[in-house]
């Protein structure tokens, strides 16, 4: 079986797929400001016959203000291309519970809005009789939505979860995320949740329904939440280094977090190929002019032109050998990571 990276693509990766599951936060926009070179990538790839849609675990927003955030950056978006981890919730909620049920919300619009989509009702404390819990990220959850929302799943009520996130990500760093709150109810009662978001396989599932795709491509910037979904799923995927993902992370990665494909940005990972990853016999593997090589028990790298060829050749040879990077490797490939605006 060819390794990760290893195949690499001879064609450009927007003619092999019919839709891009694009993630947003680290992919598309960082906070309020778009990633350089993300709306030509999107507006490119409609051009030539690729559907995009926008796959966030985020559950705080509607996925009209989602859309009108991607328009205003310059990526035509409609609230059908939104697809949204409280969506996943919701749709999750129609085999536990009747419809028309009562459900508490711990959370906030995105999850009011996908609730009442799917005929539920949105109810915010025990005495209303709710049916079940869904809780999602929103800056509005407090000790009281959290009190609420742990008397509920105490007695005994399904709770699903919009996602597991423990962090997300904002322009001050990260703050704690949906996984982080859950973890308060957790702990203060016992029980777990179903999760929708990725890695788990229900937003997936959303996504596809939705874009009636049949040659999906998961693009994203998290190895434990993009990557895991894709290959948990079974599709392709292609990480790109705009986000959270350092380089440094990739080549220490597990199986389940090892992408197909991994590029710099997004213009690049989905309008250009990408070159394989050859072993030449002799403990060795080339990506272009670059060579990783086992060395001491260690995976030494040397060459030049393009560094994200480096950093394939580097993951190749360490996942096939499990060894780790020199430290010489890590220092050229975090570099490289900084060259293209991101903090290692």
């Amino acid at each position: 079986m060819i390794p990760p990276l290893a195949q690499g693509s001879v064609e450009p990766l927007v003619g092999g797929f019919d839709v891009a599951l694009l993630d947003l936060d680290g992919v598309l926009y960082v906070g309020p400001h778009a990633v350089p070179g993300a709306a030509f990538a999107v507006n490119e790839i409609r051009g030539r016959g690729m559907q995009a849609a926008f796959v966030t675990n985020n559950a705080s927003r509607t996925p009209s203000t989602v859309a009108e955030h991607l328009t205003h950056l310059g990526i035509a978006a409609t609230e059908q291309d939104v697809v949204t981890s409280a969506q996943a919730a919701a749709t999750l909620l129609v085999d536990l519970v009747p419809p028309g049920s009562r459900v508490l919300v711990v959370g906030g619009d995105g999850l009011v809005e996908a609730l009442g989509d799917r005929g539920f009702v949105p109810v915010w404390s025990l005495s209303e009789q709710p049916a079940a819990v869904v809780q999602g990220f929103s800056p509005k959850v407090n000790w009281e939505m959290l009190a609420e929302g742990a008397h509920a799943v105490r007695s005994g009520l399904p709770w699903v979860a919009s996602n597991l996130d423990i962090t997300v990500p904002t322009p001050a760093g990260p703050a704690p995320g949906n996984g982080t709150l859950v973890g308060v109810i957790a702990a203060a009662t016992g029980r777990t949740p179903v999760a929708a978001g990725k890695p788990e396989l229900p937003l997936h599932q959303e996504a596809v329904r939705r874009t009636s795709s049949t040659r999906p491509l998961v693009v994203g910037d998290r190895l434990d939440t993009d990557i895991e979904g894709a290959n948990r799923a079974g599709v392709p995927s292609l990480l790109v280094l705009t986000g959270v993902t350092t380089a440094v992370d990739l080549v220490r990665a597990d199986p389940i977090h090892r992408p197909t494909w991994v590029s710099e940005d997004l213009p690049d990972g989905l309008l250009q190929p990408h070159p394989p990853v050859q072993f030449d016999g002799t403990n060795t593997w080339a990506c272009r002019s670059w060579r990783a090589s086992v060395r001491d028990d260690r995976v030494e790298v040397e060459g030049d032109g393009e560094r994200i060829d480096a950093l394939r050749a580097v993951c190749v040879a360490a996942w096939e050998t499990g060894l780790l990077p020199s430290d010489q490797a890590d220092q050229l490939i975090t570099e490289s990571h900084r060259q293209i605006g991101i903090t290692a």
